[in-house]
């Protein structure tokens, strides 16, 4: 029978769950760390020693990476969206003889409006310089010899920030 080293786990069942929730909402190994009360080491450790624990972390993140990289792409692209908004409606009624006022009604009424934004510019650049680096970052480094007798190689740096 192996003998086990160190103090005994605190890991508990029910920390997949929490730590799921935590990740869809954003966080990362040293939030979960923080919200434990534990260090990242030994997050990790659970991640090896229990496989639902690193399962629902991956899932929480794949969650919240997806949500957020859709929004970026509908902020990049533009999105049309709905959005309700309360308008203030008046009614007045005139005695046709004397055009004079006879009787007077408002109401609110909310009405959907169907938006457009338009795309941004930079959450385009966002998008593609992370995307494909290899095509859109700002630096770019080009390098060119001749031969192998040539004088050494040249690097040529362009920094368009």
């Amino acid at each position: 029978m192996k003998k086990s080293v160190g103090r005994p786990t605190e890991f508990k069942p029910e920390y997949s769950e929490q730590a799921a929730k935590l990740c869809r909402l954003g966080a990362i190994d040293a939030d979960l760390a923080e919200f434990f009360d534990v260090s990242e080491v030994t997050i990790n450790a659970w991640k090896k020693a229990q496989p639902e624990f690193l399962k629902s972390i991956k899932g929480g993140k794949a969650i919240a990476d997806r949500e957020v990289a859709e929004k970026l792409i509908d902020r990049a692209l533009g999105a049309h969206y709905s959005q309700q908004k309360e308008v203030k409606l008046k009614s007045v009624k005139y005695d046709p003889k004397t055009f004079k006022k006879m009787s007077e009604e408002e109401r609110v009424e909310v009405i959907t409006l169907e938006m457009t934004a338009p795309p941004d510019t930079q959450a385009l650049i966002f998008f593609l310089k992370n995307r494909r680096p290899d095509l859109w970052r700002d630096k770019q480094e080009v390098e060119h010899s001749a031969n192998k007798d040539a004088p050494p190689v040249f690097t040529l740096k362009i920094d368009n920030s």
